[in-house]
């Protein structure tokens, strides 16, 4: 008698994902570049995120003229002494020209400012654009054609410009010409200018992608089962708009860094004395001539940002949509 040997039972075998999650995750993994690019991403945040532990530890803070309070530390013309802006034991990166401030610190405290109007700019925009085009995409008519026609006006201005004429008009409203602009209001004017320049493509590309489903079957199926508009997006057009979301956002995050360092670096984003990469590049133009260092060291670290963020946004898009290589 010949026994059959029994079927394995596939959704009880714990070493394989049974779940898209899963699956993305183990693409996401076998994807040495990404990982890569993800863990020098989280490097950064952590960095940034631990900027009072470590500057505690390292003895240093972002705020103090060192070079001014102790002589041999910068030389007659204001410039550190030594090679590479005064690097060393005691000046892990130098220290700044003129103030004497300590780089190492200014830059790890610069990441916190970054990253933060970044991150909070990018939430914004990405709820905002996701609704926006959920609601436009799914009511079509003339919901629709209006959204759309703002979308069109929105994405129709050259932001950069107007974001550099709007920062210091938002700032006027709030604080008088004879007194300094607070830090936090200038931290919340670059929010909101970014944020209200920076919805409009999230919108225009969410709105299309719930237009490509709201004609598919199993839509279809749940309006003729009863089931509310408000349902019908919660649970059908939602969980199939996660993809486009996600990597709209991991590629948005190195985009408003750069432009936030490039706002700075002009004069229409944050002030002295708070640490900022695009700060620190201005002053470090201004210096160039007579010492490289202060201004390639906050140039490499945007570099190398702004570079993992990508590799790691195409890493993510790679693994939640494999078809899509």
């Amino acid at each position: 008698m010949i026994r059959s040997r029994p079927s394995k039972d596939l959704t009880k075998d714990p070493g394989r994902p049974r779940t898209p999650a899963a699956l993305a995750w183990r693409r996401f993994r076998a994807d040495r570049t990404g990982m890569a690019a993800g863990v020098v991403v989280v490097l950064f945040f952590l960095l940034g995120l631990c900027a009072p532990l470590i500057s505690a530890a390292y003895g240093k803070d972002p705020y103090t003229t060192y070079g001014q309070n102790e002589p041999g530390l910068l030389d007659e013309f204001g410039y550190p002494t030594g090679a590479l802006g005064g690097a060393g034991g005691r000046f892990w990166l130098g220290l700044e020209p003129g103030l004497g401030r300590d780089v190492f610190t200014q830059l790890l405290y610069g990441i916190r400012t970054s990253l933060l109007i970044s991150a909070v700019v990018v939430l914004i925009i990405t709820v905002l654009g996701t609704a926006v085009g959920l609601i436009a995409g799914y009511a079509g008519g003339w919901l629709d054609a209006g959204v759309s026609r703002i979308v069109d006006i929105a994405l129709s201005f050259p932001s950069t410009l107007f974001i550099i004429a709007f920062v210091p008009v938002v700032q006027s409203l709030f604080v008088s010409a004879d007194r300094q602009t607070p830090t936090w209001m200038r931290v919340t004017t670059l929010v909101v200018v970014l944020a209200a320049f920076g919805w409009a493509p999230v919108a225009r590309l969410l709105r299309g992608q719930v237009i490509s489903l709201r004609g598919r079957e199993f839509v279809e199926a749940a309006r003729i089962g009863g089931a509310s508009p408000i349902r019908i997006v919660r649970r059908e057009l939602l969980p199939n708009l996660w993809t486009p979301i996600l990597v709209t956002a991991s590629l948005s995050v190195p985009v408003y860094v750069t432009t936030e360092a490039a706002l700075s670096f002009l004069g229409a984003g944050i002030d002295e004395p708070t640490p900022d990469w695009g700060r620190m590049i201005h002053r470090g133009a201004e210096v160039y001539l007579s010492d490289i260092t202060y201004m390639l060291i906050p140039g490499v670290a945007i570099l190398i940002f702004v570079v993992a963020f990508n590799l790691l946004g195409d890493s993510v898009r790679d693994a939640l949509s494999p078809s899509g290589r």
